[in-house]
């Protein structure tokens, strides 16, 4: 069994705090114009940092699963695994959304849009594990001279669909194994960084100057068209946005490399990041509910941003955890989080 790394953990215990940033923010980020400007900059700017969050997510899985080698039955296993997760969860959000928040969905629209927008990510990985053993495969067999040209090509091909999506258009053709969406891609890029942490040519210090710079890029970026067509822009905040990549890829560099990219917790240390880690997937799960619960009842402008997203950021997550742990007690409760 592989050795846990505790850089990757570390990653992901942050990451799955930095989702739920993203979720509460955007609920004042969109009411512009109605809440004061001061609490839009600041939720603007914890939205901006909080996207390197998902990309994380899948430079995890890259970094973890790409270039092995597993047997068949681990992939089905896991593909099934994600497969129920996402039925359960779209059932949940389906009577949630219909019976308690009053909003409409035509289930006959499952297979294009999720029960909760949240849920996308499901929608994205079930494909990219349906491939996995092939990637694996193909990765196991690049050089390190193939692997550059290929990130090279790849990183061309994401910046070439995001430049068409600005224009509103998109290519003829799909570039194979990364297709029109950018998540392939990171997985991609966290399998690299992973295997030549230490020898990557940026030095920590560099790393940081670059993450907090695309940080800044995207947030001017933001602010600006959002001041020009008065009304909160999400264009530079997706993650296929250079910056937003750029931002999401050195703070992943950064973190990987920390101890000398061997960190060792303290024992105390380390059951807290175990324990979160395994309850991460369900949070990211389940968060929403509560975040939803508080949107029904509570408008952006209510409560001032500058209390309202750190105490929800918080609060959601203590509560989301709390009802995890609880889950994962059961057995059924462990293959639905």
């Amino acid at each position: 069994m592989r050795e846990k790394n505790y850089n990757l953990e570390l990653i992901r215990t942050i990451s799955f705090v930095l989702v739920i940033a993203i979720h509460v923010t955007n609920y004042f980020c969109r009411a512009y114009g109605k809440i004061p400007q001061g609490e839009y900059l600041f939720s603007l700017a914890l939205d901006t940092a909080a996207r390197v969050s998902v990309p994380c997510f899948f430079m995890i899985s890259g970094a973890l699963l790409l270039g092995r080698e597993e047997p068949v039955g681990k992939h089905v296993k896991r593909l099934v695994r994600f497969v129920i997760v996402l039925v359960v969860w779209s059932a949940v959000y389906y009577f949630w959304n219909i019976f308690y928040m009053k909003s409409e969905y035509d289930l006959r629209d499952i297979l294009e849009v999720p029960a909760e927008a949240h849920l996308w990510y499901l929608y994205a990985m079930i494909p990219i594990y349906l491939a996995m053993p092939f990637l694996q495969v193909m990765c196991r067999g690049m050089s390190m001279k193939l692997e550059k040209v290929f990130l090279i090509v790849t990183t061309g091909a994401v910046l070439v669909n995001y430049g068409m999506w600005l224009i509103h258009q998109e290519p003829y053709y799909d570039f194979p194994l990364i297709g029109d969406r950018v998540y392939a891609y990171y997985l991609f890029v966290g399998y690299y960084i992973y295997k030549y942490r230490k020898h990557i040519r940026i030095s920590q210090r560099t790393a940081a100057v670059i993450c907090v710079l695309s940080m800044a890029a995207s947030f001017g970026i933001t602010l600006a068209a959002t001041t020009v067509q008065q009304d909160h822009y999400e264009g530079a905040l997706t993650y296929a946005a250079p910056f937003v990549i750029l931002s999401a890829v050195s703070f992943f560099l950064l973190m990987l490399r920390i101890r000398g990219a061997h960190f060792v917790p303290k024992e105390r240390t380390r059951r807290v990041i175990d324990l979160f880690c395994g309850c991460s997937f369900g949070i990211y799960l389940i968060h929403i509910l509560f975040l939803d619960n508080y949107k029904k009842y509570m408008k952006p402008w209510d409560l001032s941003a500058w209390i309202a997203v750190p105490a929800l950021i918080l609060g959601i997550g203590a509560v989301s955890f709390a009802c995890v742990w609880a889950m994962r007690k059961l057995r059924i409760g462990r293959k639905i989080t």
